[in-house]
């Protein structure tokens, strides 16, 4: 039975994720849009100069990311660059994940250093244009913001490379000289190109007057105004006022500031007699996943939302919901914190989600070769949900908890071999571990910790490795020890400079490893000896233990957990 469940998960990642390389596919061109004719002037105007740094700044739903899409498919633009790439940056959360999503766009492999690749990339491609949209997700945190500046500063040393980026806020990152005169922050669109914004969705044909009532609400933010005509085009003007005079005063006796328009209408949309209690259960949902959701998945995680897809529609017939290049439904960004704030998602519409991520996480250690391939592809897709659904997991109430541990050291497992780096979440975990009172999974915990110890500093690493020795002792598990041991000797080596140490603990790994019998573990351990080998000088053995695990390698490995 659990064989004939994963064997359909896996059959259900094939249809959902593409077999090509790249991740890269160009947003379409923005076909509502105006207002902005100045700003796109002084942009294209920028991009024919040499070694272009725009940076188009603006609170949110101000049409940042339109103006850039308008920017990215002008003919003149077309014309210079031969190679764009507009890439998505919401569901990053580091420099090195920002590194790793650029390479996916471009269609490189996932590596150990993805910075040093993607820089390498661009400095042999000429006339690139890359765009990094909502590049505030990796920058605002202050503990990531240096690396986030660092790789953009290398990205800026290419010459050859046009850079631009969209961020919420005023503030440009630092370490690149963005190029002068710069262009200033977005602000709400004229009277006019609201107004004929408004009508190009909602038509004409209705009272100007109320049309211009309806527009002074939304203070002229892009945003707000596609919102507000979105919602006159299903219910007519009348209608959209007589519920904005019910529900203003509860909204502005709060003492919102300019952005209460973009509230307003947000809860205005909300309020609309499409919405049904599904479709706002979905938006919630969606307001934690900065990946969204493709159409299979939303079907095969068994969401307690009836009439899902039809929920699906009308969150995309009110423009509160849109379908991406990859159709995967997602929310914007100021939709989502709105969500967040006032409906976040309860634990019970979270958890059938949880699951189905769960299961594809266990998924990748069950699998190996083009099987292991697609399973890698479909986690990538989704590391920005990921993310969120298991830092919320941490917490003790959780019933699911022990399981959402076990997934946090697969997923760091996952971010260290494709190179995301090691995860905040991990450190998070350690206080949680004794809850479950599970003595494997402790372990296996500490064994993660150190074989991230190139990415991350184990804490109190000696106390850990003696506990973990000591758990160890009250199972039998050899497939858990062997891989310990081989953490534990990566600590020793790189860390301590003990080679005589760091080798007794793998010789003790192989033993283990041939114990239970499991090939692709003394592949793995005869792999790390003859790296240590080689780094020592030790060559001759080096390449013997290397032939050895070459020779391991070739067999078919049966399921081996």
């Amino acid at each position: 039975m659990a064989q004939t469940q994963t064997d359909h998960l896996l059959s259900t990642i094939y249809k959902v994720t593409p077999m090509r390389g790249s991740l890269s596919m160009l947003p379409s061109q923005p076909k509502i849009f105006h207002g902005r004719q100045s700003e796109l002037r002084e942009i294209i105007y920028t991009l024919n100069q040499q070694s272009p740094r725009i940076a188009i700044m603006g609170p949110g739903g101000m049409g940042k990311t339109s103006l850039a899409k308008a920017a990215l498919h002008h003919p003149c633009i077309v014309a210079k660059y031969q190679h764009r790439f507009f890439v998505p940056c919401d569901s990053t959360t580091t420099g090195i994940e920002l590194a790793c999503v650029i390479g996916a766009h471009v269609g490189l492999k996932a590596g150990s250093n993805p910075t040093k690749t993607v820089i390498r990339y661009f400095s042999e491609k000429l006339h690139c244009l890359l765009i990094l949209d909502n590049l505030e997700s990796p920058w605002e945190p202050m503990h990531t913001r240096n690396d986030v500046e660092e790789f953009l500063a290398l990205l800026s040393d290419i010459s050859h490379l046009a850079l631009m980026i969209t961020m919420r806020g005023a503030e440009r990152p630092g370490k690149v000289r963005w190029t002068r005169p710069f262009l200033q922050p977005l602000q709400p669109l004229s009277s006019d190109a609201a107004w004929q914004t408004f009508v190009d969705i909602a038509d004409e044909f209705h009272n100007r007057e109320d049309i211009t009532q309806l527009l002074a609400l939304t203070d002229q933010m892009p945003l707000a105004v596609n919102l507000m005509a979105h919602l006159v085009d299903h219910e007519g003007c009348t209608d959209v006022l007589a519920r904005w005079e019910t529900e203003r005063t509860a909204l502005l006796s709060e003492g919102y500031d300019r952005k209460s328009s973009l509230d307003a209408s947000i809860t205005v949309s909300l309020s609309s007699p499409r919405m049904t209690t599904g479709a706002k259960d979905l938006l919630s949902l969606l307001s934690i996943l900065p990946d969204g959701l493709s159409h299979i998945e939303l079907v095969q995680s068994n969401l307690p939302i009836p009439d899902i897809l039809k929920c699906r529609a009308v969150l995309l017939s009110t423009s509160l919901a849109y379908d991406d290049d990859k159709k995967r439904l997602k929310s914007l960004v100021p939709i989502r914190e709105h969500m967040q704030k006032l409906w976040p998602p309860s634990q019970l519409l979270m958890q059938p989600l949880c699951k189905h991520f769960h299961s594809i996480l266990n998924l990748y250690h069950q699998h190996d070769g083009a099987s292991l391939a697609i399973v890698a592809t479909q986690i990538t897709f989704n590391l920005g949900n990921l993310q969120q659904l298991l830092f919320k997991g941490l917490n003790s109430d959780n019933p699911d908890l022990t399981d959402t541990l076990r997934c946090i050291i697969s997923f760091n497992s996952f971010c260290r071999v494709y190179g995301h780096g090691y995860q905040a979440m991990m450190d998070h975990a350690l206080p949680l571990l004794p809850h479950p009172g599970d003595d494997r999974l402790e372990v296996q915990y500490i064994s993660e910790v150190f074989s991230s110890i190139l990415l991350h500093p184990a804490g109190n690493a000696e106390a850990l490795i003696s506990r973990a020795k000591w758990l160890s002792k009250r199972f039998s598990d050899p497939v858990i020890e062997c891989k310990l041991y081989c953490g534990i000797g990566n600590y020793y080596f790189h860390v301590k400079k003990d080679v005589t140490e760091a080798m007794q603990c793998l010789k003790t790994a192989l033993t283990l490893s041939k114990l239970c019998e499991n090939l692709k573990l003394q592949s793995t351990t005869l792999t790390r000896i003859a790296e240590f080998k080689w780094l020592t000088g030790d060559y001759a053995a080096g390449h013997v233990h290397a032939s050895e695990a070459h020779q391991l390698a070739r067999f078919p490995w049966p399921f081996q957990p």
